[in-house]
């Protein structure tokens, strides 16, 4: 009877749970459902030649980037392309900082580790660890959505987190959500300001800058601008491996970077770092040497900061 008991007990709470789960998973299918609804105008009208909405938020703790965007694929292509976390490791792969991926585990128990270093050649060992624990929250006919998330960072930085959400459209396409946020200290905030003081102070953000205008814009530079350029790379990843996804298996790599490449290079205030040449040279480099398969990484080496472009 005890037995029956517990088990009775403990199937009442998976599902209240479950309850909760899927309570949780509607409200988040219907805001952006919401979203979309009301930010028709902004992406037809959207300056970067895509329909693409950037918004970003710098608190005192924490810096926070939003993409929305329609993709030109089905959400059943989204969604099967990217409920899976060695897909998001070829997506994290293509931005110029991350030096390898690898994921350990399968399903709500799965790990992906990258490491970031400078935006030129760097030896594995010497970049930072940053490891995700890896979920797919929900998977339905309608609606996606992928979480990771990161405890600590390089620096003192912590909290990571990049999320996923996809919804079909009517016409076809997709409607998707890109989050990629971390909070960080004093320590972490000197740092940061220490590079865009010096490497980082000509580099700018899309944002207007407040006061500036639609008739004299200025772009935001500082913190803001540095969450919304890697905002803006993370998503730019997602759209090339998508693109390239219906190709045969041997084309993919090259049309991804290629892909990614010319996509920064259309916002170069914000983006250029390097010829398309040395960045295929680095990048074919580190995939080569980069298992596809889970593996165990190298021990930690030196720091490199948060996947700020560096020299």
């Amino acid at each position: 009877m005890r037995l029956l008991c517990r088990v009775t007990l403990a199937g009442l709470i998976g599902l209240v749970v479950a309850g909760i789960a899927h309570a949780e998973n509607t409200a988040d299918a219907a805001a952006l459902k919401a979203r979309f609804e009301t930010m028709g105008e902004q992406l037809r009208s959207s300056p970067f030649g895509r329909p693409v909405v950037l918004e970003s938020a710098e608190r005192p703790d924490a810096l926070v980037g939003d993409i929305y965007a329609v993709l030109e694929h089905p959400f059943a292509r989204v969604s099967a392309a990217l409920d899976d976390a060695p897909a998001w490791c070829d997506v994290l792969m293509l931005h110029l900082n991350v030096k390898r991926c690898t994921v350990a585990g399968r399903g709500p128990t799965s790990t992906v580790a990258i490491r970031l270093g400078r935006k030129h050649d760097q030896s594995v060992t010497d970049a930072y660890r940053l490891e995700f624990a890896y979920g797919v929250s929900a998977s339905t006919s309608d609606y996606l959505q992928v979480q990771m998330s990161a405890a600590s960072g390089p620096l003192g930085t912590r909290d990571y987190r990049i999320a996923f959400d996809a919804m079909p459209l009517p016409d076809g396409r997709s409607f998707v959500h890109l989050t990629y946020s971390y909070g960080y200290g004093l320590a972490a905030r000197v740092a940061m300001l220490g590079y865009l003081s010096t490497l980082g102070r000509s580099k700018v953000g899309f944002s207007n800058a407040p006061g500036a205008s639609a008739e004299a814009p200025r772009p935001v530079a500082g913190v803001r601008g540095l969450i919304e350029r890697n905002t803006m790379r993370y998503y730019l990843a997602i759209a090339a491996y998508l693109d390239a996804a219906s190709l045969p298996e041997p084309q993919r790599l090259e049309r991804r970077l290629h892909d990614w490449f010319e996509a920064t290079e259309r916002y170069p205030r914000q983006l250029h770092e390097m010829d398309e040449a040395a960045y295929l040279e680095m990048k074919r480099a580190e995939l080569k040497d980069n298992p596809r398969a889970p593996a165990v990484l190298p021990p930690e080496g030196a720091l490199s900061p948060l996947g700020a472009a560096r020299r």
